[in-house]
């Protein structure tokens, strides 16, 4: 046992001097992932999209159709920026980018709405941009709506009604809403909490990959398994443990800086969250090495890891649900670490549900964890036989 101890130690410090004579270690294991870090909180910081540029188009000119511009323009996530002479134009205006949407009112929509006679307001709005064009769409169907109740809230006032009274026939169904976990619909909190540990675990892929690799390569691989007895276990965890702890350190410092500096929702407490960290990393870099196994090429499993890594952003569930999938790709989305990552985060750590509840996803995160065993040999023969083709 001392003497294994031993020897992983005096590959991990060997390993250390590899990270000194190669930048490319210290820009894929620091620079990188920290710029991506501070990048999506920092774009995100506001929480949601705020004054996004609206246009106008105004044909009727009235007190109460400036009224309605007023109420558009004083929405958190509405900004009216120019005013057009005709539908045509506007509509130039978002196709060169100037702005999002524009809220169209014919002339003698004032007159039709006095004389209750269902006025046509139209508005367009791009959604090339999903975000901004579902927030959009919101702002102006609700000034579209605001429109006939403000006439209608004034001539049942002119009749004696009571402001409850005119409540109720204006809104007869009260919304009491209540939004679990995210209850500002904050898209930091949404977004950040799985592309930037999707980012991360594309770097463990490829700097798993690109380690092992390079023994290859260089032709190093017999004197890695020597310096392991000629054990590949041995020799693995001795190579990727300093891996390990920079890339537990990483993930530490992004979970302080995200729940604790930002304050995300994270009722589930730091027990959840230092498990579910552990978990990702380890099954990232179990995933390289198996990777790396499959096919013991560096440019091959490197591409390998790049593309599951990609592909387990959309499959892992944040931008769309995997339950509204086709039936192959759900059971295919069980084959990224990041699905499996996110669902424990959200079980455990967002919502505070017990673990034994994520204990499917957990479970397939160990499973990832163990994939090495199942290309071990074929590793070691590599390192030991093998001759690195560019």
């Amino acid at each position: 046992m001392q003497k294994t101890l031993r020897q992983i130690y005096l590959l991990s410090v060997r390993e250390c001097k590899i990270f000194l004579h190669n930048p490319i270690y210290l820009f894929c294991m620091l620079v990188f992932p920290l710029a991506v870090l501070f990048f999506f909180t920092s774009m995100l910081s506001e929480g949601q999209p705020q004054e996004l540029p609206v246009g106008i188009v105004d044909l009727d000119n009235t007190s109460t159709t400036r009224s309605l511009i007023r109420r558009l323009d004083g929405f958190q996530t509405s900004k009216v920026v120019a005013y057009y002479p005709s539908v045509a134009d506007a509509r130039k205006a978002i196709q060169n980018n100037e702005v999002y949407g524009f809220l169209y009112i014919p002339e003698g929509t004032t007159e039709k709405l006095l004389a209750s006679r269902q006025p046509k307001v139209s508005f367009y709005y791009s959604m090339t941009t999903l975000t901004s064009g579902s927030l959009l769409y919101r702002d102006l169907k609700t000034i579209a709506s605001l429109g006939s109740a403000a006439v209608g809230q004034a001539t049942m006032r002119a009749k004696g009604f009571t402001d409850a009274q005119i409540q109720t026939f204006l809104q007869p169904i009260a919304i009491d809403l209540h939004q679990i976990s995210n209850s500002t619909t904050d898209y930091n909190a949404y977004l950040t909490t799985v592309m930037v540990p999707g980012i991360f675990m594309l770097f463990i892929f490829l700097i798993t990959t690109y380690a092992i690799g390079t023994e290859l390569k260089f032709n190093h691989g017999p004197q890695l398994v020597s310096m392991a007895g000629n054990r590949i276990r041995v020799a693995l965890t001795g190579k990727l443990l300093p891996h390990t702890l920079i890339w537990l350190t990483l993930v530490f410092f992004y979970s302080f800086y995200v729940f604790d500096v930002y304050g995300f929702p994270h009722p589930g407490g730091v027990v959840k969250i230092v498990l579910t960290n552990v978990l990702m990393v380890l099954a990232a870099q179990g995933f390289g090495i198996f990777a790396f196994g499959l096919l013991p090429s560096l440019r091959m499993s490197m591409s390998i890891s790049s593309l599951w890594a990609v592909l387990s952003i959309s499959m892992a569930g944040s931008a769309f649900p995997v339950m509204g999938m086709d039936g192959p790709l759900q059971a295919l989305s069980w084959l990224f670490p990041l699905r499996h990552y996110f669902m424990v985060y959200q079980i455990c750590v967002l919502n505070d549900f017990p673990i034994l509840d994520a204990w499917w996803h957990i479970a397939g995160l160990i499973a990832f964890m163990l994939l090495p065993i199942l290309v071990l040999s074929k590793i070691k023969n590599a390192m030991l036989t093998y001759v690195y083709i560019p």
